[in-house]
């Protein structure tokens, strides 16, 4: 029987989820990937324990977290009912919709009917009688967003979720649905963006924002920002400095293409572990950190393969001060790679 750590917020650093009441740790445990059917479930279970143990309260999923679909949520439901259903007050757990799910036109996108399905199907999944967040996954061009917003708000009204959020809208697109959030009645509090040293696009003016980022508007606006691949999909490891490990993510295929490994996203990785041996920090540790120096950034979501990793991981919190001369040589190498996989199918960026 699990009996979580006496000691579990005796040292993990928590931020205001912007102007909500909300707090959330300064890393979250996403589990996109390490946790579907193909994956130990004893593993599994390990990590994710041991991750509340260090304080993280926050465990991200979506509908389509796999593979297949949907067995991150049913295996994280075991793991709930087995291990931390007396802590569920403790914990922040989220989940998603807007990318395939199932067959047919009701299975993808943002409309009502498919929003709030797959709402129901996750909190069946995982045993839950409500989500703390739920997110519309991606900006979707042929519904309104009156209606995918609207679906947010009978998620929150409903209590199937406690609080609404969206990911991947660039800073246009999040000023729209500002703007219909507050016709309907919907408050909007968080926004899960990707964001690393290799993918600065929530930095960027955008042009129809008035020239102001996305990381602008949220300030400006009081969402928070959780933000996912600060390690590039472990690209901002050490892992491929020496060549590409058959067992690596790249190597495998799927979402981290062999051809992002390019000679000189090379060149600015091995720049940036000099940078971060410099401060007595792994490259990774370096990663977080600097995705953690914006006050405006609440958490930054990361994965985890094991619990060595994940450990290794959270010491990045012991080193979040930059000086200027820092930053200024990590800019030259923190240069846009290429690598953000969610630009064109989220909200035309």
């Amino acid at each position: 029987m699990y009996f979580a750590d006496a000691d579990r917020y005796a040292s993990l650093p928590y931020r205001r989820t912007g102007s909500s009441g909300l707090d959330l740790p300064s890393i979250s445990l996403g589990l996109w990937q390490n946790f579907g059917a193909a994956n130990g479930l004893d593993r599994q279970r390990e990590i994710i324990l041991h991750a509340f143990d260090r304080g993280i309260t926050h465990l991200d999923l979506a509908n389509n977290y796999g593979p297949p679909p949907g067995s991150t949520e049913d295996n994280f439901g075991r793991i709930l009912r087995s291990d931390l259903s007396p802590y569920r007050d403790e914990l922040v757990i989220s989940t998603k919709a807007g990318y395939d799910m199932w067959p047919g036109p009701y299975g993808v996108g943002g409309s009502r009917k498919y929003l709030l399905a797959s709402l129901d199907q996750s909190l069946k999944r995982m045993g839950l009688d409500y989500v703390d967040i739920f997110y519309s996954h991606r900006f979707d061009p042929t519904t309104p967003l009156a209606e995918t917003l609207g679906a947010l708000k009978t998620a929150v009204d409903s209590g199937r979720a406690l609080y609404a959020g969206i990911s991947s809208y660039n800073a246009h697109r999040t000023l729209e649905a500002l703007e219909v959030a507050r016709e309907i009645g919907l408050t909007l509090t968080i926004h899960q963006p990707s964001y690393s040293m290799l993918n600065r696009w929530v930095e960027h003016p955008d042009a129809e924002a008035g020239g102001r980022s996305l990381l602008d508007v949220l300030g400006e606006a009081g969402l928070g920002t959780i933000v996912f691949s600060p390690l590039a999909q472990g690209m901002l490891t050490s892992k491929y400095l020496g060549g590409v490990p058959a067992d690596s993510r790249a190597a495998r295929g799927g979402s981290l293409s062999q051809g992002f490994l390019t000679a000189e996203n090379l060149g600015h990785i091995e720049a940036l572990a000099e940078i971060a041996a410099s401060r007595g920090q792994s490259l990774a540790q370096l990663a977080i950190s600097w995705a953690l120096r914006d006050p405006r950034i609440t958490s930054a979501l990361l994965g985890a393969s094991s619990v060595a990793q994940l450990d290794e991981n959270l010491v990045a919190l012991e080193r979040l001060d930059f000086d200027s001369d820092e930053l200024a040589r990590i800019d030259e190498h923190a240069v846009d790679a290429g690598v953000n996989l969610w630009a064109a199918r989220s909200s035309d960026l």
